[in-house]
């Protein structure tokens, strides 16, 4: 998927200025000329429609080539001339952001097979160190893999699925070292601490160990980055065994196991529908069996408890159900309903225990959890204290234990670690994420709601620095997605203060084309429905201006990947409704990407918008696609960043974007290309290197719409 560049995803920020306070205003050099990209008119037809891509010229798979990279690094150079003058803020931000984070810290342990588990941070390090402590926490500690070690004086590290093997004396991982997400499986062996000869190149990061702690799963992706393979590997034999090929390019296939560490699972799924298979985690070497054929429409997901499989599905729930089946003969004929599904509340997920099972729900712009007795069939919700919050799953890795953990944060409280017990109905706090100089009495958050096309209400979550005068004088910052059923959950960002304390709102518009109101609101936000995810997020911007929350000389929008295409749409439809624009690594060339197969993603996501190759397709698609309709007139202030080894959205996407706003808008304002040169989708890796990029951006964002404020 084109999923969003994390929101925010560190806890950073620190004061500088009180809200509404002004900063000083810069004399400022005569701006440099913009770089001009060459117009190399490609010419084709669709449909018989006859296209003309004056920038195609941008596309060069290899990433090599000198008139290409020469166009990117020429935007990089004018991009740091135009925000030279930002410097001394972006190194405030950066100083306030690091001050804002508890630089050596400790993760809340986890018990996994007799040791405790947990992950630390050492002040000035980019990357975590992954240990635990046999027996007990006061054991010796053991250094399983410091991701600091591992990538030396790299630019880019990325190390994903740490598996550790069930007798404990093996750790296999995958890593990346340039953010193109192909991983090299590597193996460690714990008790030497020295890598086996075992290596794995080209993987897609999928690993799991079978039970006798010698046979590792992988899977594999084709050319356009589609997981289509899982393979078997042994260590010490040279040979792996494919076990299981997805020919269908609409399906993409994943890994895992069940809870209790019984069986092996394949998941294959499309945009439509799924299917798994499994395997006796005992018996690597055995046939994989299917639980239930695919079926149009009809999802399901699988956990295994005593002899039975827990279902998870649709089939004849909207928003999901959860059916039981017998392990021995889990053909849909045999699903019994074990919690039926509602109308307007998504069971979004489950954590299966001994006696229990925590059922993960989402409906009304809220998340919650309700847990399932499995002796009386009685179920009780978990209750959190504040509306505008959220809960983030735990790995909960243990199924013998009545606990429960969880993690609850909101945009006021950091997140706090709990342990539930499931059957005295309490909840003991083990940690709360630390943020120096944090008071959270100086803020306030609400919930509001837009009315959008044909009386949708859409939720718009707030978050300000009181007192809020709604006089239309403050400046805000609208964040939005809306894509795949992903939803914008509000929790914890102490990077967001660094804005909220200079007197901006942040603003979270949960349009359609996210599950925030139920898988409904998925369902209306894609295919030919996609253009109520840009009308919604329009509305929100409307009402924020209409009850005086802001005005457009001092609104700016935020959103990336999917939600960069987000940006780019509405940028089109309504310009002079926003002050500034900063899209992340934007899907914008919607058309050229969905009729290309090659490209990574595309075949599996025309269930998701479209094949332009079909009518009516096309037609839908051109009218919203936000390449194809840049027109002759004037735009927001536009900051664009992209990585180039990019395989989610490729650089050339929003290089060509930029470039065609350029020779063709009328204004004269800000217009920005950044390209990580060393990276992919999600930018940085290490956490001190995205902390500068943030500021960066919040930089441009301050700059924009902060000197608006009076």
């Amino acid at each position: 998927m084109r999923v969003a560049v994390p929101l925010l995803a560190v806890p950073i920020l620190a004061v500088a200025l009180v809200a509404g306070e002004a900063p000083p205003i810069r004399a400022q050099a005569p701006a440099p000329a913009p770089p001009v990209a060459a117009q190399r008119p490609t010419i084709d037809t669709v449909l018989g429609h006859v296209r003309v891509d004056n920038y195609h010229w941008l596309r060069d798979d290899s990433r090599s080539a000198p008139d290409v990279i020469g166009y990117l690094e020429a935007e990089n150079g004018y991009t740091d001339s135009m925000m030279q003058h930002t410097e001394p803020l972006q190194r405030a931000l950066y100083a306030e952001m690091v001050g804002r984070i508890k630089e050596t810290d400790l993760s809340v342990p986890e018990w996994i097979d007799g040791s405790w588990y947990y992950t630390r941070t050492v002040k000035g390090k980019q990357y975590g160190i992954f240990c635990r402590r046999p027996g007990s926490l006061e054991g010796k500690e053991e250094v399983l893999l410091d991701e600091n070690v591992v990538a030396g004086d790299r630019k880019f590290s990325h190390v994903v699925e740490r598996r550790v093997s069930p007798d404990g004396h093996l750790l296999a991982f995958a890593w990346d070292t340039v953010g193109s997400e192909w991983f090299t499986l590597l193996v460690k062996d714990l008790r030497t601490g020295k890598l086996l000869a075992e290596r794995v190149d080209s993987t897609n990061g999928e690993i799991e160990w079978a039970a006798d702690n010698k046979t590792i799963f992988y899977g594999r992706s084709d050319e356009a980055h589609r997981p289509y393979r899982i393979y078997r590997h042994t260590l010490g034999e040279g040979q792996d065994a494919l076990v299981f090929d997805e020919p269908d390019n609409l399906f993409n296939l994943d890994l895992g196991k069940t809870k209790d560490r019984a069986y092996l699972l394949i998941n294959s799924e499309s945009y439509s529908r799924s299917e798994t298979h499994y395997l006796k985690a005992d018996q690597p070497t055995g046939e994989w069996r299917m639980v239930a054929p695919r079926t149009k429409d009809v999802f399901y997901r699988v956990e295994h408890h005593g002899g039975d499989f827990l279902i998870r599905t649709n089939d004849g729930a909207l928003n999901f159900r959860l059916m039981r089946a017998p392990e021995s003969d889990p053909e849909r004929k045999n699903w019994t309903d074990l919690v039926p599904g509602q109308d307007s509340v998504l069971l979004e997920g489950m954590d299966v225990f001994r006696n229990y099972v925590a059922l993960y729900l989402r409906g009304h712009a809220v998340r919650r959890i309700q847990i399932l007795e499995f002796a009386t069939g009685k179920t009780y919700p978990v209750t959190f204290p504040e509306e505008v919050s959220t809960f983030r799953q735990s790995t909960n890795p243990e199924a013998d234990t009545d606990v429960l953990r969880f993690v609850y944060t909101s945009p006021l409280t950091p997140p706090s670690v709990y342990d539930f017990d499931m059957r005295h109905r309490t909840r003991v706090l083990k940690k709360r994420t630390e943020v120096p100089h944090y008071n959270p009495a100086l803020y306030a958050t609400s919930r509001i709601w837009a009315h959008a096309d044909g009386g949708t209400m859409v939720p718009i979550s707030v978050l300000y620095r009181k007192p809020l005068t709604l006089d239309g004088k403050r400046p805000l910052l609208l964040y939005g997605y809306g894509s795949y059923g992903l939803s914008t959950d509000p929790g914890f960002s102490a990077s967001l203060f660094s804005l909220v304390d200079r007197g901006i709102i942040f603003a979270i518009g949960h349009v359609r084309g996210g599950q925030e109101m139920g898988r409904q609101w998925y369902e209306d936000g894609r295919m030919f429905h996609k253009k109520n995810t840009f009308t919604d997020f329009i509305a929100c911007a409307d009402h924020l201006v209409a009850q005086h929350y802001t005005s457009p000389d001092r609104l700016a929008i935020w959103g990336g990947s999917a939600g960069g295409l987000l940006m780019g749409a509405v940028t089109n439809m309504r310009p002079e409704l926003f002050r500034a624009v900063l899209a992340e690594v934007p899907f914008v060339d919607v058309i050229n990407t969905m009729r290309d197969a090659s490209i990574p993603l595309t075949t599996q996501e025309w269930e998701q918008w479209g094949n332009p190759n079909k009518e009516p397709d096309y037609t839908y698609m051109a009218s919203y696609a936000p390449y194809d309709n840049v027109a002759a007139k004037d735009y927001p202030a536009i900051f664009v960043t992209t990585g180039l080894n990019d395989s989610r959205v490729a650089y050339w996407e929003p290089a060509k974007w930029v470039a065609k706003l350029r020779a063709t808008k009328t204004d004269h304002r800000t217009l920005l290309l950044k390209t990580n040169m060393g990276a992919g989708h999600a930018g940085a890796s290490g956490r001190y290197d995205y902390l500068k990029d943030l500021a960066l951006h919040f930089a441009f964002v301050l700059d924009q719409i902060q000197t608006q404020h009076p």
